[in-house]
């Protein structure tokens, strides 16, 4: 089990939707082996409602930063709409291997599943799904890319399969980066800041997520002056797994 006090996490609170930070590591679902997720723990947030929020979508397990909870029903609706008709802004910060030689511009690359016995995995070929993602330098060092990232389109994977078929990988990134899948960086990328016009006669709600400890050294080295949010220790170092003897042994 994982402690996680997820009121101390909200960005934003109101009768119609939540935003939360979302830690790095913890995926929103329940995966097919089970195991600590967030769903099972939206409970913490019903603040006095007869039932949770529900997710108005969803980040990468490893992807920190802005989500978006509807209360109720209502709310709900309306997200699902904003977010199927690209209503709501999202922008991400990565940290990325070399980098664009432009400091500015337009990824415009369609992108499809690898293959059906590949689930989630994505790879761009022309005649994919439209994908389109806005990048803008923020600063670079050390053979480092610190990107704002604002993706036109919603694609699975989009911005992972972005960079690193672009030539510049996110950092930490074990699908289609250079990570490896054990004892690397965890993945260097942010749901930054999130904009929702849930009411059309109210300005917009906006929220902005603190980039997570685990990226803190490479920002710092690009420029970053700002705030940081703690990660909790055991989604990033899950615990070993127990020790199964076959049989006794006896000490000579």
């Amino acid at each position: 089990m994982i402690s996680l006090d997820l009121t101390a996490r909200l960005l934003h609170r109101d009768a119609l939707i939540l935003i939360l930070d979302k830690p790095a590591g913890l995926p929103v679902h329940a995966g097919p082996k089970g195991g600590p997720n967030l769903s099972a723990m939206l409970g913490q947030l019903s603040f006095g409602l007869p039932k949770p929020p529900e997710l108005a979508h969803r980040l990468d397990k490893d992807t920190s930063g802005c989500l978006v909870l509807g209360r109720h029903a209502r709310p709900l609706r309306t997200l699902n709409e904003l977010f199927a008709d690209g209503g709501i802004s999202k922008t991400y910060w990565a940290v990325v291997e070399g980098g664009p030689i432009e400091d500015a511009g337009l990824i415009d690359m369609p992108i499809a599943r690898r293959s059906p016995e590949r689930g989630w995995w994505m790879k761009p070929t022309d005649d994919g799904l439209p994908a389109q993602t806005d990048f803008r330098v923020l600063g670079r060092a050390e053979g480092l890319t610190w990107l704002e990232l604002k993706p036109r389109t919603g694609r699975t994977h989009q911005l992972r399969v972005h960079c690193a078929a672009s030539g510049f990988p996110i950092v930490g990134d074990t699908i289609y980066g250079t990570a490896p899948r054990m004892g690397g960086p965890v993945l260097h990328l942010l749901a930054r800041s999130v904009t929702v016009p849930i009411l059309p006669k109210k300005p917009p709600v906006v929220a902005e997520a603190p980039p997570p400890d685990h990226m803190e050294e490479r920002l710092r080295r690009l420029g970053y002056e700002g705030a940081i949010s703690p990660t909790p220790a055991e989604l990033l170092r899950p615990p070993e797994p127990p020790v199964v003897r076959r049989g006794l042994k006896t000490r000579p």
